[in-house]
């Protein structure tokens, strides 16, 4: 036994000032006063008083005595150990998508397995160690070798079910290290999820067969103006059923019945005819146990990525050609002398353009409101991020050569680009002072590279004529060009639909001050406007808005995160074996007895004595 404050032991002083003043009582006159309103209550119960009584004294010192090793004892707080009474417990808990999947009583199969953990918390001998993993996406640590039964009870209370799929290797590793400092460790797997086999671990299967409907695969087309296509699967898990579907884009809507043989994922397709398509939702009307997977909604991004373009040059015709066929919705062209009067008189006349391209012009300064191509530039430009160093001009026509990087930001540049027969006769050399993504060099100096310049627009830069090279005639050029145009004007969703448990990408557009995310639950997140690409996890289904503000004005986007396939069936005949390395002791530890209950019990039936004691000893009862 040991005591959690030993300093309460001092109590036990009391005992010999208690038997000291017994000894020296008797020099002085006896006087019995009431120590306690109880006593004075009570003598209205007593009669006549008895002679006195040397062992009802000794009696009653000794219980006193007691009452004070008691009290000294309590405030000490003893602890007894139990030997083999406890263990270290691990508790790995499936927070998937499909344990949303509501059971008996309204509740869900998370519901049902946080009850079975905390059976066997409550069950447990005091003492023991408890560690919670929750495991979807993400694996999470909800307490880890927590002691206190009622600590790790309220926060397994608190816990929410998540929406991702099962990956439990990670959660794995972390049981493991716990049996490996200790072979008696009992770990638990808690899901719905059928193992074939396994070792070291208990399985707490929660899954039970219920009607179970689900979505897969839903796409549209929107090819043709005003008519919209939407297809897609439907899945009826546990047995064969008539599944009514619903497609709404707009004020538009269709409904139809579909017949599915249990387990196949059967097709359907609906026509819907609008002018303009923002969404469209689909929908399964049959009630199930899982409703997570009966709606999907989709969002047509392509309607805004228009823009318009300015282009300066005096021979426009290559670039205004190929423009003009990778989707501007409108090309303005302006000579060089034209801009750069406007530009020296400060005209508002030059604002306002999603891209502007400059073929052998050089502006004093970048425009600070859309994308920028410096094409030929033979000066210093500020706020472009280089210098200019002087003209280089070649004997003949050189190969320039692509690069070897292996970012993923150049390989899209570079995406269906080969390359190899690109030749330039004289092109500038430029001294970089910014970060750049150089696409092609000719003796180590870049003569086609992209990046952000000082107003965090989006850059590219040719260092050589059109003229002066051969890259127009080729293939190459357009796919080029077209891969350009995406870098320099991206819409800020380039996808709207995802499972859950993947990462959605935002494109950082130009002058792109603040974006914030909503999640379907209320989360709120902020993300980074400093690279040219940010992402977000998709930890729940639904709808994620994400609100940008551009050049002062606010626009949203919608993006659906869907329940992943895997987690759509959540009744697995088999997941092959699972198991923790090692040879299981079937020893706990020492285990711990620290309530102090048998203490206060004994100090009332103490008191209680020594009361009734005192009435013997002063008066005779009735």
């Amino acid at each position: 036994m040991s005591f959690q404050y030993p300093l309460g032991l001092l109590g036990l002083i009391g005992i010999p000032i208690l038997v000291l003043i017994y000894i020296i009582k008797s020099k002085y006159t006896e006087q019995t006063v009431s120590a306690t309103y109880l006593w004075t209550l009570s003598e209205r119960f007593l009669k006549k008083k008895r002679k006195d009584n040397k062992l009802t004294g000794i009696i009653s010192l000794i219980l006193q005595i007691l009452a004070i090793a008691i009290i000294s004892l309590t405030i000490a707080h003893p602890v007894l150990t139990i030997p083999n009474g406890a263990n270290e417990y691990c508790f790995i808990l499936d927070s998937s998508g499909s344990m949303s999947m509501e059971m008996e009583n309204s509740k869900s199969r998370f519901d049902i397995g946080k009850e079975k953990i905390k059976e066997i918390i409550e069950d447990s001998g005091n003492g023991s160690l408890y560690t919670l993993i929750c495991v979807d996406n993400n694996t999470t640590t909800v307490f880890e070798k927590e002691t206190d039964k009622d600590d790790a009870l309220l926060l397994l209370d608190e816990l929410q079910s998540g929406f991702g799929s099962q990956s439990i290797s990670t959660a794995l590793s972390k049981a493991q290290s716990y049996f490996d400092a200790n072979k008696g460790a009992l770990t638990y797997l808690v899901t719905d999820k059928a193992y074939s086999e396994t070792e070291n671990i208990e399985l707490i299967n929660v899954a039970s067969a219920k009607d179970n409907y689900a979505l897969s695969d839903v796409t549209y087309d929107y090819s043709v103006l005003g008519n919209l296509t939407v297809n897609g699967y439907v899945t009826s898990y546990e047995s064969d059923a008539i599944i009514n579907l619903q497609a709404i884009a707009g004020e538009e809507s269709a409904q139809k019945e579909v017949s599915v043989k249990k387990g196949e994922a059967t097709k359907f397709s609906f026509d819907l005819y609008i002018e303009s398509f923002d969404s469209a939702t689909v929908k399964i009307l049959n009630s199930d146990a899982l409703s997570l997977d009966n709606e999907c909604v989709l969002y047509n991004v392509n309607k805004a990525n228009s823009y318009k373009t300015l282009l300066i040059s005096k021979t426009p015709f290559f670039l205004e050609t190929v423009l003009k066929s990778v989707g501007s919705e409108s090309i303005t062209v302006m000579s060089p002398e034209d801009y750069l009067t406007k530009e020296e008189n400060k005209s508002r006349e030059i604002k306002g353009y999603g891209l502007y391209v400059f073929h052998s012009c050089n502006p004093k300064a970048v425009p600070d409101d859309g994308s920028v191509w410096l094409i030929n530039s033979t000066a210093s430009i500020e706020n472009s991020g280089f210098n200019y160093q002087g003209e280089i001009k070649l004997d003949k026509a050189e190969n320039i050569t692509k690069t070897k990087a292996s970012a993923s930001t150049v390989r899209k540049l570079l995406s269906d680009v080969d390359g190899s027969e690109i030749y330039v006769s004289r092109y500038s050399k430029y001294d970089t002072y910014r970060n750049f993504d150089t696409l092609f060099t000719h003796n180590g100096n870049p003569v086609i590279f992209t990046g952000v310049n000082t107003y965090g627009n989006r850059e590219v830069v040719f260092a050589f004529d059109l003229h002066n090279s051969d890259l127009p005639l080729l293939a190459d050029y357009v796919f080029l060009v077209n891969n350009l145009i995406e870098f320099s004007f991206p819409s800020v969703i380039d996808e709207a639909f995802y499972e859950c448990g993947e990462k959605a990408q935002i494109n950082i557009v130009s002058n792109c001050e603040s974006i914030r995310v909503e999640s379907p639950r209320g989360k709120i997140s902020h993300l980074s406007t400093n690279e040219i690409v940010s992402e977000f996890q998709l930890d729940e289904i639904g709808v994620y808005t994400v609100t940008a503000t551009i050049a002062g004005q606010v626009r949203s986007f919608n993006v659906y995160s869907a329940m992943a396939d895997d987690e759509k069936d959540p009744v697995t005949d088999n997941e092959g074996k699972i198991s923790l390395l090692g040879e299981a002791s079937g020893e706990g530890f020492d285990g711990i007895y620290d309530k102090l209950i048998i203490f206060f019990i004994c100090l009332a039936v103490i008191m209680a004595a020594d009361w009734v004691v005192y009435c013997y000893d002063k008066y005779q009862l009735r």
